[in-house]
């Protein structure tokens, strides 16, 4: 009998398969499988961990992407899913593939990311391992956090009338993405080539060297607002809000026009003839936050700058859904775009 193909399952209906039976036997373990990050308790301290994989061809393409600057991501990535708990990072250590057609110097260029990363958020690389690979560079990051006690914000917290909140703009890595696939794809048919890179420097760095959101955790503590859940865009708005209503047993509904989106992703999107919609809600990496926070705290979220209030929860019942700027409603789906 034929074993049941991934696909049919999807990335996120693999994992609930595999850990849908994991019972956490150590009373230290607060929250296992099922978040962005793992949640253990020493002596009153929550402790944060996360593990991020980073795999040649699928999450990078070592033709534009300079290796600081993956070391760098790498790092951001893993340090984005301890933030969406509104904890800290504070120690990570790193696992590297490496096939023989790297060398040395190579390989401190992606050190000198991670680093570079671990000096601006305040956290320590404290060990790791590498191996020899067969199929190109792999890089693992696991990350250790830390948050105060009932500080921690879960996915599962969203209650009907909360706002749906989330920081700066969406969709720009995902166009920075489109716009390296086609200089790529240019330079692939000519010897004398310089990449048509002028004006668009802010979807190239959402891409190729995202920023966590420590700022905006840092502006909602000293606000006084405590989120009732909260998530890192890493697989798209449409995904992780899904993510959060599922896990909270809540619906949405979220309006086009309050999505933010830099104007920059919009001029690219038009050059493309894509949806910018779509980019925005399906595009991934851009690793802002998206969080709730109950409607008393609409005023205070209101004046915070570089937040933006999207929606609000609903009921489950009545599902989750866009409203257009037409007024018309579009079921959300966590359709996804692949990295390459």
């Amino acid at each position: 009998m034929p074993g049941t193909e991934i696909t049919t399952l999807g990335e996120f209906g693999l994992i609930r398969r595999l850990t849908e039976n994991i019972v956490p036997k150590n009373p230290s373990t607060l929250q296992g499988v099922g978040d962005d990050a793992a949640v253990l308790d020493y002596a009153g301290r929550q402790i944060l961990l996360t593990t991020d994989l980073l795999l040649e061809g699928i999450h990078f393409d070592l033709t534009y992407t300079p290796l600081k600057h993956l070391g760098y991501k790498a790092a951001i990535v893993s340090f984005s899913d301890i933030y969406a708990m509104n904890g800290k990072p504070r120690q990570i250590t790193v696992a590297l593939g490496v096939s023989r057609r790297f060398c040395v110097e190579d390989i401190e260029e992606i050190y000198q990311g991670l680093y570079l990363a671990c000096e601006n958020y305040g956290a320590d690389l404290v060990g790791g391992d590498t191996s020899a690979s067969l199929t190109g560079l792999t890089l693992s990051i696991t990350c250790l956090g830390e948050t105060e006690k009932h500080k921690t914000v879960y996915r599962h917290g969203a209650k009907e009338t909360d706002i749906v909140c989330v920081s700066g703009d969406l969709g720009a890595a995902y166009m920075g993405l489109q716009l390296l696939e086609r200089e790529k794809n240019v330079f692939a048919g000519e010897k004398d080539f310089t990449p048509d890179f002028a004006g668009k420097e802010y979807l190239l760095e959402r891409q190729l060297r995202p920023e966590a959101r420590e700022d905006i955790v840092d502006l909602l503590d000293k606000a006084g607002i405590l989120p009732t859940s909260m998530i890192d865009l890493s697989d798209g708005l449409a995904s992780e809000l899904l993510h959060i209503c599922r896990e909270s047993r809540v619906g949405c509904r979220i309006y086009e026009e309050q999505i933010p989106i830099d104007f920059q992703t919009a001029s690219m999107a038009e050059q493309f003839h894509m949806n910018l919609t779509a980019a925005a809600l399906h595009g991934g990496e851009d690793y802002e936050l998206l969080f709730t926070v109950p409607l008393t705290d609409y005023e205070k979220i209101s004046a915070l700058k570089g937040v933006r209030p999207i929606g609000y929860i609903t009921q489950a019942a009545q599902g989750s859904y866009l409203i257009g700027r037409d007024g018309g409603e579009i079921k959300l789906i966590a359709q996804g775009w692949p990295s390459l």
